[in-house]
C-alpha cells in the first residue's frame, strides 16, 4: 500500500536529556499518485560532553532516496547520485587522503528500508538532517494507502506533519487516522477541495505527552492517509506534463472472472503454534470467499507433499466445509520440501486445463504460504526457480506469502515476478491472518487476463510497459511514456485480451511549450512539478531491475544495468546500482549512502572512519555501530560445549576434566533448544536441516539467539545473519569481516568462518560456518555450535547443552576392551542412572574446520538417554526464539 516511512532517532543514542530534538517535519507532497516525501530534523548536544547523535529514516523498499543533506556547525553536506563505482571511488579517495569518511547503507528484511547516518559532535552542535526520496503509489482495494510512522522519542518543541495532495482529476474521497490513542483523533486535521487535499498534524508539547505531568512522547504510531481520485468514465485518465504522459486505468463495470485456485500451505515444524493457528484461522475466511464458480484445492507440505483433493473441485458449500475440517486437522511438523509441493499444484491446474474441468475465460492462480527455506528435496532456490518456471504455463500465475522474519523473503517475491504474481510479507503477530485475507482480497476478484496498451509508432517513446498478466478489482494500470513532438498525434490507448475488449483514441497536444496541466501544476503551491518525468523514469528503473533479474545472459544483464545506472544518475534515484554521495563544499569529508546489488547483503548502519575537525577525537561507543575490518579479536577458551557435523555433542565437565558425547537423531525441520536461562532472558535455539539424499543425516541450519530484556533475536543461517529488535531488522553477509553492537548485543563476524554473538557482556555463543561443494550429491551447508562454560547463567537455565552448567557428577569404573579393540567400554553412574559408555573421539573444527582437532571423550548411546534430563524430544521447540518449558 502506497508508502510507508519511520522517523527516529536512535533510542540508546540520545538516552537521556543531554540531546535536544528541536524539531521534527514531515512533508508529502502527492501528485497524480507520485509521492515527493522530505524528512527533516534539527538537533542540538545540549550536554557537556561529546554525544553521538543518529538520524534514522525507514523508508519503503519501493521507494528511491532522491538526496540527503546535513549541516553540523555550519558545514553543509550534499548529495549527488553517481553510478556506485564512481561514487566509492571519490569515498576511496577521502579516506586514502585521511579525511572524513563514512559509509550508510540501506538494508531490511521487512517491508522497509533503514537509511541511517551518526555523528559525534562536541558539545553545543547543531545538527540538521534532511532526508528526500520518492516512491509510485498504488492502487489496492479501491484506496491510495500513505502511511507514515513516527518516532520522536521524547517531546520535541516543534512537530509537524504535512501531506499535500493534488489530484488533477479529482478527488473522490480523503481521510486520515492514526494509532497513537483516541486523544490524538482531533488532532489530524483534513482539508480537502475538488483536487486537492490538506493533512496537517501539529500537536503542541502538551498535546504530545502521555499524561498531564509525564515527560514522556505518546507520540510513536502510525498515521494513515487513504483517498481516491474521480473517474468519469472506464476510459481511464490520460496526464501529459513535461514532454511526458501518464495513463491511468481503472474500469468499474467489469465483472469479475472465476478462479481457479490452489493453495499451498507450509506445514513444516517452524509453523507450529501461533503462525499455523493464523494461518487456518485466514484459510477459512478464504475459503468462505469461494463461490460455486471457482474451482480450488489444498496442497500442504512439510518433508512430504499431501493434497487434499487430487483434483480442483468447484467452491460449493460441502467441498469448503470439507476443506475446513482437513486444515483444522494440520499437526505442523517436519522439514520443508517447496519444489515437490509447488509441482504438484502446477500439476493440478494442468490437469484440470487439459481435461477441460475448468473455464476457458477463468483465471488460474497458485498462492504459497510459508515460513522457511526449503530443508527437504531440491534445496537450492535456483534449481527450484528453474523448475517452477519450467512447468508454469502462461496463464497460471503465482502468489507467495512470506510469514514471519526467517523466510527468504527475496526468494519468494523473484519466484512470483517470475511467474506473473507478485509476494508479500506477513508479520507473524496478532494480525497476521488479517494480513493473509488482506492479500487474498486484492487478488480474489480479477477482472481481466491480459492487457496489452497499443500507441501509433510515431506518437511516443520509450513506453514503461505494454504487456500486463491479470487485472484485479480495486487496483489500477499505470503506463508512462516519452511524448515525441509533433502537431497533433493519435494515442491508441488501450486494448485488452480475449476476456474484455476496450478501445480510446486520445489526441495530444504537444506542440505547445506547456501542457494545460504544466501551467496548472506552477499554480499549486504544494503540488510535485514534474512528476511524469519522474514517475516514466521511477517505473522505467523498476521495470528494467525486473527483467535484469530474469535476463539469461551475462550480455544482457550488462546492457539493462548500464541503462539502469544511466536513467538513475539522470532523474537522482539511489537504486541497486548507484549511489549517493554526500561531500562537504571542499569535498574533502564524504560519506557514502549504498544499498548492495544483492538485497540479502547489507549493514545495519555506518559511522564516520576517521574524524572530521568537528567531531572529537576520541569519540564514544554509539549504539548499532558497524565497522567492517576486525574491530576487535574475541576468542573462546580452548575447552567449550560445542555440536557440530550431523550433529555431535561434546559436553565438557570442567571439574571432572571429563568430555562426554552423545548424538541426537532427530528429524530435519525440528528446532531443539540448546540453551534456556529464563532468569536471564537468554535463549539458543537450532533448526536440523537433512542431506540432500534421504541417509538420516541431519545438520543444523539454523541457529537462533534470542536475548527477551531488548527483544533482540539473532538469526544465523548458512546465508546470512539477521538482527532484529522486533521493529528493525539488520542483515549481515558471510563475505565480509566486521564487529557490530546494538543495545547489549555484540556481533564479530569473520569473513566466511564464524560468527560470535555476545550478550550483556556474560553470555557467548560462537556459530561455525561449514561450506560444502555446491554440485556435492549428499552434503549441504551446515553450522556448528560452540558455548563456553565461562558463561554466566541463572539457576533456572536449563537446555541440551545449558543443563549441564551446573556439572553433574559422574562416576565412571569398569572400563575394560570393547567390541571395537580401539575403543574401550565403561560404565558410567550419572544422574541416578548407569550407563554403558563407550570410549571414542568427536571433533572441534574451531582451528581446522576440513579435518578438525580430536576430542576424545565417553560417548553415550541412545541419543544421550540417562545423561541428559528426560528425553531428547522434549528439547524441540515451536520456533527459533522459543525458551524450553521442560515437565
Amino acid at each position: 500500500f502506497g508508502s510507508f516511512q519511520t522517523l527516529s532517532l536512535i533510542k540508546t543514542a540520545i538516552r537521556g536529556d543531554d540531546i535536544t530534538v528541536r524539531s521534527y517535519k514531515v512533508e508529502s507532497r502527492i501528485t497524480s499518485r507520485f509521492s515527493h516525501t522530505i524528512v527533516r530534523s534539527s538537533v542540538v548536544n545540549s550536554g557537556s560532553t561529546p554525544q553521538s547523535i543518529a538520524f534514522n529514516v525507514q523508508i519503503p523498499k519501493r521507494a528511491f532516496i532522491t538526496n540527503f543533506t546535513m549541516n553540523v556547525n555550519g558545514i553543509t553536506f550534499v548529495g549527488s547520485v553517481k553510478e556506485k563505482a564512481v561514487a566509492r571511488n571519490l569515498y576511496a579517495q577521502a579516506r586514502a587522503r585521511n579525511k572524513a569518511a563514512g559509509i550508510i547503507r540501506c538494508r531490511s528484511k521487512t517491508d522497509m528500508e533503514t537509511f541511517k547516518t551518526e555523528v559525534h559532535v562536541p558539545s553545543g552542535s547543531n545538527i540538521e538532517f534532511e532526508l528526500h526520496y520518492q516512491e509510485m503509489m498504488h492502487r489496492k482495494l479501491n484506496l491510495y494507502e500513505h502511511t507514515l510512522h513516527l518516532q520522536p522519542g521524547r517531546l520535541v518543541p516543534q512537530l509537524q506533519v504535512d501531506v499535500y495532495i493534488f489530484e488533477p482529476q479529482g478527488i473522490a474521497t480523503v481521510k486520515a487516522s492514526n494509532t497513537f490513542g483516541a486523544q490524538f483523533a482531533d488532532l489530524i486535521k483534513v482539508t480537502s477541495t475538488k483536487d486537492k487535499a490538506h493533512i496537517v498534524f501539529k500537536p503542541t508539547v502538551q498535546q504530545q505527552k502521555q499524561c498531564e505531568n509525564c515527560t514522556e512522547s505518546a507520540v510513536e504510531g502510525v498515521i494513515t492517509v487513504l483517498y481516491d481520485v474521480n473517474r468519469d468514465s472506464n476510459a481511464g485518465e490520460l496526464q501529459v506534463s513535461d514532454g511526458h504522459f501518464v495513463y491511468f486505468f481503472a474500469p468499474s463495470n467489469l465483472s469479475p472472472l472465476p478462479k481457479n485456485i490452489v493453495f499451498v500451505i507450509d506445514v513444516s515444524g517452524s509453523m507450529w503454534g501461533v503462525k499455523m493457528k493464523q494461518t487456518v484461522q485466514a484459510m477459512k475466511a478464504i475459503l468462505d470467499d469461494l463461490t460455486i464458480d471457482d474451482y480450488f484445492s489444498i496442497v500442504d507440505f512439510n518433508h512430504n507433499v499431501r493434497c487434499w483433493s487430487e483434483g480442483l473441485v468447484p467452491g460449493s458449500s460441502i467441498q469448503i466445509a470439507d476443506a475446513k475440517r482437513y486444515i483444522e486437522n494440520i499437526k505442523p511438523n517436519g522439514g520443508t520440501n517447496i519444489n515437490e509441493a509447488l509441482l504438484r499444484a502446477v500439476q493440478m491446474l494442468v490437469r484440470a486445463s487439459n481435461h477441460r474441468v475448468i473455464d476457458p475465460r477463468s483465471v488460474s492462480m497458485i498462492i504459497l504460504v510459508s515460513d522457511g527455506d526449503p530443508t527437504v528435496g531440491e534445496i537450492k532456490l535456483s534449481a527450484i526457480q528453474k523448475n517452477v518456471k519450467r512447468v508454469m504455463r502462461e496463464e497460471f500465475s503465482l502468489f507467495s506469502l512470506g510469514i514471519g522474519f526467517d523466510v527468504d523473503y527475496d526468494f519468494l517475491e523473484r519466484i512470483a515476478m517470475e511467474n506473473r504474481g507478485m509476494a508479500q510479507r506477513i508479520y507473524a503477530n496478532h494480525d497476521a491472518a488479517e494480513q493473509l485475507r488482506a492479500f487474498y482480497s486484492q487478488v480474489s476478484s480479477p477482472l481481466l487476463r491480459k492487457i496489452t496498451v497499443q500507441f501509433q509508432a510515431d506518437s511516443v517513446a520509450e513506453v514503461t510497459q505494454n504487456h500486463f498478466d491479470k487485472f484485479f478489482s480495486g487496483s489500477e494500470l499505470v503506463v508512462a511514456g516519452k511524448v515525441l513532438p509533433s502537431e497533433s498525434n493519435t494515442l491508441t490507448s488501450l486494448t485488452t485480451g480475449s476476456a474484455v475488449s476496450a478501445r480510446l483514441d486520445i489526441i495530444l497536444e504537444t506542440d505547445a511549450d506547456t501542457t494545460e496541466l504544466d501551467a496548472e501544476l506552477a499554480k499549486q503551491q504544494h503540488s510535485f512539478t514534474g512528476f511524469a518525468r519522474q514517475m516514466w523514469a521511477y517505473l522505467t528503473i523498476k521495470q528494467l531491475i525486473s527483467e535484469r533479474s530474469l535476463a539469461t545472459t551475462a550480455v544482457k544483464k550488462r546492457k539493462i544495468t548500464q541503462r539502469i545506472m544511466t536513467l538513475a544518475v539522470e532523474h537522482q534515484f539511489v537504486t541497486p546500482f548507484t549511489a549517493l554521495l554526500v561531500e562537504s563544499g571542499d569535498a574533502t569529508e564524504r560519506l557514502l549512502a549504498d544499498s548492495p546489488k544483492d538485497p540479502k547483503h547489507g549493514c545495519c548502519s555506518g559511522a564516520w572512519q576517521t574524524p572530521p575537525p568537528w567531531v572529537m577525537s576520541t569519540p564514544a561507543p554509539s549504539m548499532g555501530e558497524v565497522l567492517e575490518g576486525p574491530k576487535e579479536e574475541i576468542t573462546l577458551p580452548e575447552r567449550v560445549n560445542l555440536v557440530d557435523n550431523d550433529p555431535h555433542f561434546i559436553i565438557h565437565l570442567p571439574r571432572s576434566n571429563m568430555d562426554i558425547c552423545f548424538n541426537i537423531d532427530s528429524k530435519p525441520g525440528h528446532i531443539l533448544n540448546l540453551l534456556s536461562d529464563s532468569g536471564t532472558g537468554v535463549t539458543v535455539n537450532g533448526q536440523l536441516i537433512g542431506s540432500k539424499k534421504v541417509n538420516k543425516r541431519t545438520y543444523f541450519g539454523t541457529i537462533g539467539i534470542y536475548y527477551q530484556p531488548d527483544g533482540i533475536s539473532v538469526i544465523v543461517s548458512t546465508d546470512e545473519i539477521t538482527m532484529t529488535d522486533g521493529r528493525n531488522n539488520h542483515s549481515f553477509t558471510w563475505g565480509s569481516t566486521l564487529f557490530c553492537f546494538y543495545f547489549r548485543i555484540r556481533i564479530s563476524i569473520v569473513k566466511n568462518s564464524n560468527v560470535i554473538i555476545t550478550i550483556n557482556n556474560s553470555t557467548q555463543v560462537m556459530v561455525l560456518l561449514h561450506r560444502v561443494w555446491k554440485k556435492h550429491p549428499v552434503n549441504v551447508d551446515f553450522l556448528g555450535i560452540y558455548i563456553p562454560n565461562e558463561n554466566q547463567y541463572s539457576p533456572l537455565v536449563h537446555g541440551l547443552i545449558g543443563q549441564f552448567s551446573i556439572e553433574p557428577e559422574v562416576i565412571l569404573y569398569d572400563i575394560h576392551k570393547g567390541a571395537d579393540p580401539l575403543k574401550k567400554e565403561a560404565t558410567m553412574e550419572v544422574k541416578g542412572n548407569k550407563l554403558l559408555v563407550t570410549r571414542g573421539w568427536q571433533k572441534d573444527y574451531r582451528r581446522d574446520k576440513k579435518r578438525g582437532s580430536n576430542v576424545y571423550c565417553w560417548f553415550i548411546h541412545n541419543s544421550g538417554k540417562g545423561f541428559i534430563d528426560g528425553h531428547y524430544s522434549q528439547y524441540i521447540v515451536p520456533n527459533l526464539s522459543s525458551f524450553l518449558h521442560m515437565p
